[in-house]
Protein backbone atom coordinates (compact mmCIF):
# COMPACT_ATOMS: atom_id res chain seq x y z
CA UNK A 1 0.00 0.00 0.00
CA UNK A 2 1.27 3.83 -0.99
CA UNK A 3 0.25 6.30 0.73
CA UNK A 4 1.36 10.13 -0.25
CA UNK A 5 5.00 11.31 -0.79
CA UNK A 6 5.62 8.00 -1.69
CA UNK A 7 5.87 6.02 1.47
CA UNK A 8 5.14 2.59 1.00
CA UNK A 9 2.99 1.56 3.79
CA UNK A 10 4.31 -2.52 5.00
CA UNK A 11 1.03 -5.30 4.89
CA UNK A 12 0.93 -5.71 9.03
CA UNK A 13 1.40 -1.82 9.88
CA UNK A 14 -2.18 -1.57 10.72
CA UNK A 15 -5.22 -4.45 12.29
CA UNK A 16 -8.59 -3.35 11.09
CA UNK A 17 -11.67 -4.85 12.76
CA UNK A 18 -14.39 -6.36 10.91
CA UNK A 19 -17.23 -4.87 13.24
CA UNK A 20 -16.22 -1.34 12.74
CA UNK A 21 -15.39 -1.29 8.86
CA UNK A 22 -18.54 1.44 8.82
CA UNK A 23 -15.77 3.82 10.69
CA UNK A 24 -11.94 4.97 9.42
CA UNK A 25 -10.15 3.14 12.10
CA UNK A 26 -6.96 1.38 12.75
CA UNK A 27 -4.86 -0.69 15.54
CA UNK A 28 -1.41 0.19 14.17
CA UNK A 29 1.86 -1.55 14.72
CA UNK A 30 5.25 -0.40 15.50
CA UNK A 31 5.90 -1.09 11.96
CA UNK A 32 6.08 1.51 9.13
CA UNK A 33 7.35 4.63 10.53
CA UNK A 34 10.38 6.68 10.81
CA UNK A 35 12.17 6.35 14.81
CA UNK A 36 15.52 4.81 15.23
CA UNK A 37 16.25 1.89 18.11
CA UNK A 38 15.07 1.72 20.49
CA UNK A 39 11.90 3.71 19.24
CA UNK A 40 11.67 1.70 16.11
CA UNK A 41 9.69 2.58 13.86
CA UNK A 42 6.19 3.71 14.43
CA UNK A 43 6.31 5.14 18.22
CA UNK A 44 3.63 8.22 18.13
CA UNK A 45 4.00 8.66 22.16
CA UNK A 46 4.88 12.38 22.61
CA UNK A 47 6.17 11.56 25.88
CA UNK A 48 8.67 8.79 25.03
CA UNK A 49 11.86 10.87 24.68
CA UNK A 50 11.61 10.38 21.07
CA UNK A 51 12.77 12.70 18.36
CA UNK A 52 9.98 15.03 18.07
CA UNK A 53 10.39 14.98 14.29
CA UNK A 54 10.30 11.35 13.84
CA UNK A 55 7.02 11.46 16.22
CA UNK A 56 5.49 14.36 14.04
CA UNK A 57 6.54 11.96 10.59
CA UNK A 58 5.09 8.74 12.41
CA UNK A 59 1.54 10.68 13.05
CA UNK A 60 1.40 12.28 9.93
CA UNK A 61 1.51 9.04 8.13
CA UNK A 62 -1.54 7.31 10.64
CA UNK A 63 -3.66 10.36 9.93
CA UNK A 64 -3.12 10.01 5.94
CA UNK A 65 -4.38 6.52 6.41
CA UNK A 66 -7.42 7.37 8.48
CA UNK A 67 -7.58 10.25 5.82
CA UNK A 68 -7.67 13.56 8.43
CA UNK A 69 -5.43 16.38 8.35
CA UNK A 70 -2.23 15.76 10.84
CA UNK A 71 -2.82 18.38 12.99
CA UNK A 72 -6.73 16.40 13.43
CA UNK A 73 -5.08 13.59 15.03
CA UNK A 74 -5.80 14.17 18.46
CA UNK A 75 -4.67 12.57 21.95
CA UNK A 76 -5.04 13.06 25.45
CA UNK A 77 -2.48 13.19 28.30
CA UNK A 78 -2.95 9.57 29.12
CA UNK A 79 -2.94 9.18 33.12
CA UNK A 80 -4.79 5.74 33.89
CA UNK A 81 -8.08 7.42 34.66
CA UNK A 82 -11.79 6.76 34.44
CA UNK A 83 -12.33 10.59 32.32
CA UNK A 84 -13.77 10.64 29.41
CA UNK A 85 -14.09 14.30 27.23
CA UNK A 86 -16.45 14.60 24.61
CA UNK A 87 -14.04 16.90 21.65
CA UNK A 88 -15.58 19.54 20.05
CA UNK A 89 -12.82 21.38 19.07
CA UNK A 90 -9.36 20.50 18.39
CA UNK A 91 -5.92 21.06 19.87
CA UNK A 92 -2.25 21.69 19.37
CA UNK A 93 -0.07 18.14 19.58
CA UNK A 94 0.63 17.66 22.93
CA UNK A 95 -1.69 20.16 24.91
CA UNK A 96 -4.99 17.16 24.99
CA UNK A 97 -6.55 17.25 28.96
CA UNK A 98 -5.39 14.86 31.55
CA UNK A 99 -7.91 11.88 30.68
CA UNK A 100 -7.91 8.23 29.39
CA UNK A 101 -11.06 8.75 26.63
CA UNK A 102 -12.47 10.37 23.42
CA UNK A 103 -15.12 10.98 22.24
CA UNK A 104 -16.98 12.66 18.98
CA UNK A 105 -19.00 13.40 16.37
CA UNK A 106 -16.85 15.38 13.65
CA UNK A 107 -16.04 13.35 10.87
CA UNK A 108 -13.16 15.70 10.57
CA UNK A 109 -11.71 14.73 13.53
CA UNK A 110 -9.70 11.11 14.23
CA UNK A 111 -9.28 9.99 18.25
CA UNK A 112 -5.68 8.36 18.90
CA UNK A 113 -4.84 6.33 22.38
CA UNK A 114 -1.63 5.09 22.76
CA UNK A 115 -0.47 1.74 24.30
CA UNK A 116 2.15 -0.82 25.43
CA UNK A 117 0.23 -3.48 27.14
CA UNK A 118 -2.23 -1.44 28.12
CA UNK A 119 -5.98 -2.25 26.33
CA UNK A 120 -6.97 0.25 23.35
CA UNK A 121 -10.22 0.04 23.00
CA UNK A 122 -12.29 1.75 20.20
CA UNK A 123 -16.09 2.43 20.09
CA UNK A 124 -19.04 3.49 17.28
CA UNK A 125 -22.21 3.65 17.20
CA UNK A 126 -23.61 1.14 14.40
CA UNK A 127 -24.32 4.20 11.74
CA UNK A 128 -20.68 5.00 12.70
CA UNK A 129 -21.55 9.25 13.26
CA UNK A 130 -20.49 8.83 16.78
CA UNK A 131 -17.11 7.30 18.09
CA UNK A 132 -14.79 7.15 20.63
CA UNK A 133 -11.49 5.97 21.54
CA UNK A 134 -10.77 4.57 25.65
CA UNK A 135 -7.43 3.35 26.90
CA UNK A 136 -7.44 1.24 29.48
CA UNK A 137 -5.05 -0.30 31.76
CA UNK A 138 -6.38 -2.42 34.63
CA UNK A 139 -6.48 0.46 36.36
CA UNK A 140 -8.53 2.56 33.91
CA UNK A 141 -10.69 -0.17 33.63
CA UNK A 142 -11.13 -0.72 37.21
CA UNK A 143 -11.94 3.14 37.64
CA UNK A 144 -14.49 3.07 34.78
CA UNK A 145 -13.51 4.26 31.70
CA UNK A 146 -14.83 2.03 29.32
CA UNK A 147 -18.22 3.24 30.87
CA UNK A 148 -17.07 6.85 31.04
CA UNK A 149 -16.75 6.48 27.29
CA UNK A 150 -20.01 4.96 26.86
CA UNK A 151 -21.61 7.65 28.92
CA UNK A 152 -20.46 10.13 26.84
CA UNK A 153 -21.64 8.88 23.31
CA UNK A 154 -24.84 8.71 25.14
CA UNK A 155 -24.48 11.94 25.94
CA UNK A 156 -24.59 12.69 21.81
CA UNK A 157 -27.63 11.13 21.45
CA UNK A 158 -26.33 7.01 21.31
CA UNK A 159 -27.69 4.63 23.34
CA UNK A 160 -25.25 1.91 25.00
CA UNK A 161 -26.84 -1.07 23.20
CA UNK A 162 -26.27 0.72 19.85
CA UNK A 163 -22.99 0.77 20.13
CA UNK A 164 -20.01 -1.80 19.10
CA UNK A 165 -16.51 -2.04 21.03
CA UNK A 166 -13.93 -3.95 20.12
CA UNK A 167 -10.76 -4.43 22.24
CA UNK A 168 -7.12 -3.84 20.44
CA UNK A 169 -3.72 -5.65 20.92
CA UNK A 170 -3.04 -5.69 24.44
CA UNK A 171 -1.05 -7.83 26.98
CA UNK A 172 -2.88 -11.59 26.77
CA UNK A 173 -3.36 -13.65 29.96
CA UNK A 174 -0.35 -15.93 29.16
CA UNK A 175 1.83 -13.19 29.51
CA UNK A 176 0.17 -10.82 32.23
CA UNK A 177 1.66 -12.59 35.75
CA UNK A 178 -0.12 -10.33 38.58
CA UNK A 179 0.54 -10.48 42.56
CA UNK A 180 -1.82 -11.06 45.44
CA UNK A 181 -2.31 -7.00 45.78
CA UNK A 182 -3.23 -6.44 41.96
CA UNK A 183 -5.83 -9.25 41.94
CA UNK A 184 -7.28 -7.48 45.34
CA UNK A 185 -7.10 -4.43 43.98
CA UNK A 186 -9.60 -5.59 41.38
CA UNK A 187 -11.93 -6.75 42.98
CA UNK A 188 -12.29 -4.16 45.59
CA UNK A 189 -11.95 -0.94 43.59
CA UNK A 190 -14.10 -2.74 40.94
CA UNK A 191 -17.03 -3.38 43.39
CA UNK A 192 -17.84 -7.26 41.97
CA UNK A 193 -16.20 -10.30 43.27
CA UNK A 194 -17.34 -12.12 39.58
CA UNK A 195 -14.41 -10.42 38.54
CA UNK A 196 -12.26 -13.10 40.14
CA UNK A 197 -13.26 -15.37 36.97
CA UNK A 198 -10.36 -12.74 35.03
CA UNK A 199 -7.64 -14.52 37.17
CA UNK A 200 -6.15 -17.98 36.57
CA UNK A 201 -3.66 -19.65 38.94
CA UNK A 202 -0.09 -18.02 37.86
CA UNK A 203 3.04 -20.93 37.47
CA UNK A 204 4.68 -19.07 41.33
CA UNK A 205 2.41 -19.17 44.51
CA UNK A 206 0.44 -16.27 45.25
CA UNK A 207 0.79 -15.37 41.95
CA UNK A 208 -2.19 -15.02 38.91
CA UNK A 209 -2.60 -14.67 35.17
CA UNK A 210 -5.23 -12.10 34.21
CA UNK A 211 -6.94 -11.67 31.03
CA UNK A 212 -6.94 -7.59 30.58
CA UNK A 213 -9.36 -8.48 27.28
CA UNK A 214 -11.76 -10.14 28.89
CA UNK A 215 -11.83 -8.15 31.43
CA UNK A 216 -12.66 -5.05 29.30
CA UNK A 217 -15.10 -7.60 27.38
CA UNK A 218 -17.18 -8.22 30.43
CA UNK A 219 -17.48 -4.41 31.87
CA UNK A 220 -18.62 -3.46 28.30
CA UNK A 221 -21.26 -6.16 28.35
CA UNK A 222 -22.54 -5.29 32.41
CA UNK A 223 -22.77 -1.45 31.15
CA UNK A 224 -25.01 -2.21 28.30
CA UNK A 225 -23.31 -2.35 25.25
CA UNK A 226 -25.08 -3.85 21.75
CA UNK A 227 -21.27 -5.64 20.79
CA UNK A 228 -18.29 -5.90 22.67
CA UNK A 229 -15.35 -7.79 20.58
CA UNK A 230 -11.58 -8.49 21.31
CA UNK A 231 -8.99 -9.05 18.28
CA UNK A 232 -6.78 -11.51 20.65
CA UNK A 233 -3.68 -10.12 20.33
CA UNK A 234 -0.68 -10.29 22.79
CA UNK A 235 1.69 -7.31 22.68
CA UNK A 236 4.11 -9.10 24.86
CA UNK A 237 5.07 -12.06 22.67
CA UNK A 238 4.50 -10.14 19.24
CA UNK A 239 7.58 -8.33 19.58
CA UNK A 240 8.19 -7.82 15.64
CA UNK A 241 5.04 -6.03 15.54
CA UNK A 242 4.22 -4.06 19.07
CA UNK A 243 5.77 -2.47 22.10
CA UNK A 244 5.21 -4.06 25.23
CA UNK A 245 6.21 -2.46 28.79
CA UNK A 246 6.47 -5.94 30.26
CA UNK A 247 8.79 -6.82 27.71
CA UNK A 248 11.02 -3.94 28.30
CA UNK A 249 10.79 -4.28 31.80
CA UNK A 250 11.53 -8.30 31.82
CA UNK A 251 14.44 -7.08 29.84
CA UNK A 252 16.38 -5.11 32.45
CA UNK A 253 14.47 -1.57 31.05
CA UNK A 254 15.40 0.86 29.22
CA UNK A 255 13.08 3.35 26.40
CA UNK A 256 10.35 2.28 24.57
CA UNK A 257 7.76 3.10 21.72
CA UNK A 258 4.22 3.11 21.51
CA UNK A 259 1.72 2.05 19.07
CA UNK A 260 -1.50 3.90 18.28
CA UNK A 261 -4.97 2.96 17.68
CA UNK A 262 -7.15 5.63 16.30
CA UNK A 263 -11.16 6.27 15.00
CA UNK A 264 -12.73 8.93 13.03
CA UNK A 265 -16.61 8.90 12.50
CA UNK A 266 -18.18 8.17 8.62
CA UNK A 267 -17.89 11.30 6.63
CA UNK A 268 -21.12 12.56 5.19
CA UNK A 269 -22.19 10.44 2.00
CA UNK A 270 -20.13 7.81 3.48
CA UNK A 271 -21.81 4.51 2.42
CA UNK A 272 -22.86 2.58 5.65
Amino acid sequence: MTTDGGFSAPEDWVLRAPALLGTRHGFFTRLGGVSATPYASLNCSARSGDDPDAIRENRRRVAVEIDVAPEMLLGVSQVHSADAIIVDEPWAFGEGAKADAMVTTRPDVALGVITADCAPVLFASRDGRVVGAAHAGWRGAVGGVLEATLRAMESCGVRAADVVAVVGPCIASRSYEVGEDMRAAVLRDGGDAAAAQWFSSGVRDGHYQFDLAGYCQWRLRAAGVGEALSLGVDTLSDEHRFYSHRRRTLAGGGHIGHQISVIAPRKNGDVA
